[in-house]
């Protein structure tokens, strides 16, 4: 009987050990928002800001920014009570500075999440910079970089001449490399220049390119490094930007070395949308990965197919949908037609899961 009390004692104190373990090795949700023009209304120097001032275009006041922080916050929320964690690493676009990002992580609604900040100020002339909130207890960061835009490509850049390119102001891209669960990932924020009509599609391809000889260079550096690259691409996944430049593949079987896997082409293509335009379906809102992710060996961290039957999920509710009027069905943004609507953002988030395969 004696025996039998020690051994019931061990197991209960075992238990624990095995809670935390299954904690720490558990699911990692990774996701992408473009949050739409996320301003303050204080005038930061050199940007053009000015309609997301007070006396702006925008009348953009604290209280409208009030509601944007707790927007974005509710967002944020729902998405870790729908897959039961926190995001590990979540990538942001449109927002203006650091102080955004520390505002938004002062709402009730996430501050229990804990997240920590990684941001760049970019040369983009509007001052929107991407950014990159992580959870400090999941992931550790190495280092982190700013791949500016250049045009030393072999690419034919037809939309804009020599001047023009010397001119030419767009986001940087933003590269964190971190360790998830001993693993080494290198994380890339995303927003490609925008579309100019027919033209821009040299741009977002130039974009892309820099993107993935980065990534060449960290496998080179660390062999095995998983690379993720999210972002607001301006284009949709079959569009040569991805498909092309980027590598990225349709379905898993399709995927090589040296390529990267795009959940979310089938899902474009069976007409679900991250945004629309005059009413037709797109998903500029991308997150790819690298083909070690799609090949993890076994007990490693590998992209995991979600109760959708997709491998990525386009976050949508009712309450961040237009529900009446000319853009019934579309994200419910937060000014139409000039004037405040109190709503989210024109982008859905975007996420992918993570596991140990």
């Amino acid at each position: 009987m004696k025996r039998i009390i020690l051994i019931l004692a061990a197991l209960v104190l075992l238990l624990p050990t095995q809670a935390c373990a299954k904690k720490k090795g558990g699911k990692h949700v990774i996701g992408f928002y473009n949050v739409e023009n996320l301003f303050d209304v204080l005038h930061d120097e050199g940007k053009n800001d000015y309609e997301y001032l007070p006396e702006g275009a925008n009348e953009w006041t604290e209280d409208k920014y009030a509601v944007k922080l707790k927007n974005i916050a509710q967002v944020l929320a729902d998405i870790k009570a729908e897959t039961g964690v926190w995001h590990t690493v979540l990538g942001l676009a449109e927002v203006e500075n650091r102080h955004v990002l520390e505002d938004l992580l002062k709402e009730p609604a996430v501050v229990k999440a804990n997240y920590k900040i990684v941001h760049y100020e970019s040369p983009d002339r509007r001052g929107i910079d991407c950014a990159l909130l992580y959870n400090p207890a999941r992931m550790k960061v190495v280092d982190s970089a700013c791949l500016p835009y250049d045009f030393n490509t072999s690419i034919p850049i037809t939309t804009y001449n020599k001047q023009e390119q010397a001119d030419f102001r767009t986001r940087d891209v933003l590269m964190v490399h971190g360790i998830i669960d001993g693993e080494h990932f290198a994380f890339y924020v995303c927003h490609f220049p925008s579309r100019r009509g027919d033209k821009g599609l040299d741009l977002r391809a130039r974009a892309a390119e820099i993107v993935y000889q980065h990534t060449q260079l960290m496998a080179q550096k660390y062999p095995g490094i998983k690379c993720v690259v999210m972002g607001d691409m301006n284009d949709n996944p079959q569009d040569e930007s991805l498909s092309g430049y980027l590598h990225g593949r349709r379905t898993v079987q399709e995927v090589k070395k040296g390529d990267f896997f795009n959940p979310f082409w089938v899902m474009l293509d069976n007409g679900i949308g991250s945004l629309y335009y005059r009413g037709n379906p797109n998903i500029f809102d991308d997150i790819l990965v690298s083909e070690t992710l799609v090949n993890a060996r076994k007990g490693s961290l590998g992209i995991e197919k979600l109760d959708n039957g997709y491998y990525g999920r386009v976050f949508e509710k009712p309450y961040m949908t237009q529900q009446s009027g000319q853009y019934k069905g579309t994200p419910f943004r937060t000014f139409s037609n000039g004037k405040f609507i109190a709503g989210y953002s024109d982008h859905y988030p975007t996420y992918i899961v993570l596991k140990k395969q």
